[in-house]
């Protein structure tokens, strides 16, 4: 029998998957997708180096008290490919991504800074476009842009614009909304469709066409947090599910809480070229990226009174109640089925879309 050379295998090495190997010494793509490995590189790293009472909270913006008044303040950066997508571009995400933050908390938005790592070679047009971007949506976000930085980093060492934001606002009197506050019985409550956003970037990035435009969500929510507020202050919790989706959300709120939430997956509003989409490229709405929704756990009896109030809002007119908290399985998020079954809705490792915010 002749002998033939044995296979060549490829190095394990070298694999990449949405699930990445995490027993690895170097930075994963995964680390930035706001699951599990985000979790860890938090809890093992940045924690423990900077480890704070407030830092602890792990809140999209962190309240403060200065001077007499109860603040807000987050930062974030956006290195999303490409530049510019259906809906919006780097520029408006990166507003309504850090106004977003300091709303999640109540705050209302007001003064941000913005930074730009701009890659040698990129056009100068290119700049100026994302930087209009930025004015405008600051505008429409009712805040101003009072700060800023530019760096530029060598040819091939960039990815043409990368932002960094930061924000400030002040957090109203009474107002204490923070992941710990869910408690059993709290509504679950969705402002609109979802997956909008992680589908439009992915699409004009892999140059994917699915019959009609899938546009970003990307917009600012201090004015439904605002419209929420006036309905009732004991608002619990609020969180805008950007990377890891709504699933994740969900989870970072369950595990802070010590509570269970338990979720109808056929009244998660997933628009029907979202569902198609995804079926296509076998992911899950769920954990898709949104710039532009937010969640948020409330008592029971305010229910009506803020679905009207959200509705009436031009980014809440699609809210509706997706589920409810709940005392048993503390720390899970399950969701049931349309067949009238059950199933576990885990926290993702790394993520589905990377380079999405």
């Amino acid at each position: 029998m002749a002998d033939f050379p044995a296979p060549l295998l490829p190095d394990p090495a070298e694999w990449s998957c949405p699930a990445p190997v995490r027993d690895r010494s170097v930075v994963l793509l995964g680390h930035g997708g706001g699951g599990a490995l985000s979790a860890e590189l938090m809890a093992d790293i940045f924690a423990p180096a900077y480890g704070n009472e407030i830092l602890d909270r792990l809140t999209d913006s962190a309240t403060v008290d200065l001077g007499g008044a109860r603040l807000a303040f987050s930062t974030d950066s956006h290195v999303v490919r490409p530049l510019f997508f259906p809906g919006g571009c780097i520029g408006d995400l990166a507003v309504n991504g850090t106004v977003n933050d300091l709303a999640m908390s109540g705050a209302q938005p007001a003064f941000l800074s913005c930074a730009f790592i701009l890659e040698e070679g990129t056009e100068l047009a290119v700049v100026e476009r994302i930087a209009g971007a930025v004015g405008a949506a600051a505008r429409a976000a009712g805040v101003s842009v009072v700060t800023g930085d530019t760096k530029v980093v060598d040819a091939g060492h960039g990815d043409g614009v990368f932002i960094t934001s930061s924000g400030i606002g002040l957090v109203p009197r009474g107002v204490d909304i923070r992941p710990q506050r869910a408690r059993p019985g709290d509504v679950v409550i969705v402002s609109g469709p979802v997956g909008l956003h992680g589908v439009a970037v992915l699409s004009v990035r892999e140059g994917l066409e699915f019959g009609v435009e899938i546009a970003s969500d990307t917009a600012p929510l201090g004015g439904l947090v605002a419209a929420m507020l006036a309905v009732t202050p004991e608002l619990h919790v609020l969180r805008d599910p950007t990377r890891g989706g709504v699933a994740t959300a969900l989870h970072e709120i369950a595990t802070a809480s010590g509570t269970g939430v338990v979720i109808r997956e056929d009244a998660v509003p997933v628009p029907e070229p979202v569902a198609n989409a995804c079926g296509f490229l076998g992911l899950d709405p769920l954990y898709v990226a949104n710039e532009g929704r937010l969640l948020a756990f409330a008592p029971p009896e305010h229910t009506d009174a803020l679905l009207d109030a959200m509705r009436a809002h031009p980014q809440g007119t699609g809210a509706v109640v997706i589920g409810e908290c709940v005392a048993e399985h503390p720390g899970m998020v399950v969701a049931r089925t349309g067949l009238g079954g059950t199933r576990v809705v885990d926290p993702p490792v790394g993520e589905q879309l990377p380079r999405i915010c």
